[in-house]
């Protein structure tokens, strides 16, 4: 089986089971209902987070991820919700958006696999308004020191499995790198193994201009 056909045809289908977990869609409700306005959603994937978006709150959606033509399930699920979304295929790296545009940025699940998450969240922050907001839901590095040694073991293995997520990404390193302030930060161990199951999660906004 090669890996082409292995990442057309069989990881979304299994990402799609992983990320739909009970416990991670807790963690999706813990943030996306706060998004409002103009969202853009980075790393849409599969659309497990349209059953979140309070109606009421949201005007337009663009969702963006590079392999949409794999994800037939993100058309079902934008289709039950009755929302008006837009769909980009291309890497959060360049965001072919104008400045300034978008009230609430998105992102669950998501950093783990862009491979310039820096590039990426520079890009997220020069596209919303400047009283707009990220919202952001995470796995990462852990703060234990032998959790962090169990993740850097299994990265190599997970690296093929898991399309390319890296588990050691210290999230709130990278947000507060490429200028957002975190005013709510959370963080948390999950249910599971704990190289998999560090959380990150909050509100983050734009630190001044770039």
């Amino acid at each position: 089986m090669s890996a082409n056909w292995y990442e057309r045809h069989i990881l979304p289908t299994a990402l799609d089971l992983v990320c739909g977990m009970p416990m991670m869609g807790r963690m999706r409700q813990l943030v996306v209902p706060r998004a409002r306005g103009r969202v853009l959603e980075v790393g849409i994937g599969t659309g497990l987070n349209m059953r979140y978006y309070d109606k009421s709150l949201v005007t337009h959606i663009t969702g963006l991820d590079p392999g949409l033509q794999f994800h037939p399930l993100a058309q079902e699920r934008i289709a039950q919700s009755g929302l008006r979304v837009d769909l980009v295929s291309v890497s959060a790296e360049k965001i072919p958006l104008p400045d300034a545009s978008y009230d609430t940025v998105v992102i669950t699940y998501t950093l783990c696999t862009i491979p310039n998450p820096q590039a990426a969240l520079l890009e997220m922050r020069r596209v919303l308004a400047p009283d707009g907001r990220l919202l952001y839901c995470e796995h990462g590095r852990a703060p234990d020191g032998s959790v962090q040694r169990w993740q850097t073991r299994l990265q190599p293995l997970w690296n093929p499995v898991a399309g390319g997520c890296q588990l050691g990404r210290d999230i709130a390193e990278l947000l507060i790198e490429a200028g957002f302030t975190l005013p709510d930060l959370q963080t948390r161990y999950l249910r599971g193994p704990r190289p998999f199951s560090f959380h990150y999660w909050g509100e983050a906004m734009a630190n001044g201009a770039i």
